[in-house]
């Protein structure tokens, strides 16, 4: 229980420090930490990972599309189990949670009408969020590898036994 709660603390302050310095819009180790905790982890991760995401969301606001941005997260998580079977695999994995984060993330925002409820409101929303996506991909693949060499020096150095 007491590591849980240290590892807790961690995620916290990592998530926190790429949420309340100064970024562009969608850079932030989100999607990374919502990857590779659970794969690292273990699934008994994704709570710690929410109550870190609703604290911060405290401070920096909450918003009409929480829970889009809440259930991506958790989907990410569940689904980075799948891809443990090398970088490759995790890289690719992470990317995909980006298009998931995209997708979701975005037909939430569509949902509160602004606009409109066609399927061109619908393209449009998606259109309009492209530079978004590409900020989110970016901050994915620079905290990615920072977890990933983090991992590496780990497993090498400290030889712990890792689920991969």
């Amino acid at each position: 229980m007491i590591n849980y709660i240290k590892i807790s603390l961690g995620i916290l302050i990592v998530l926190s420090a790429s949420r309340f310095v100064p970024h562009p819009p969608n850079f932030t180790s989100l999607i990374a930490l919502g990857f590779y905790v659970p794969l690292l982890l273990g699934l008994k991760f994704i709570p710690a990972l929410l109550l870190c995401f609703v604290f911060t969301d405290f401070f920096i606001g909450f918003h009409s599309t929480i829970f889009f941005t809440w259930g991506s997260v958790v989907l990410i998580g569940l689904i980075s189990t799948y891809f443990n079977k090398g970088i490759l695999t995790r890289l690719c994995g992470v990317f995909g949670g980006c298009c998931i984060f995209y997708i979701i993330t975005n037909f939430g925002v569509w949902t509160l009408g602004s606009y409109g409820y066609s399927l061109e409101g619908l393209i449009s929303c998606y259109i309009l969020a492209i530079p978004f996506f590409g900020y989110t991909i970016l901050s994915t693949i620079v905290y990615s590898v920072i977890i990933e060499t983090i991992f590496k020096f780990y497993k090498t150095y400290y030889k712990k036994s890792f689920k991969f």
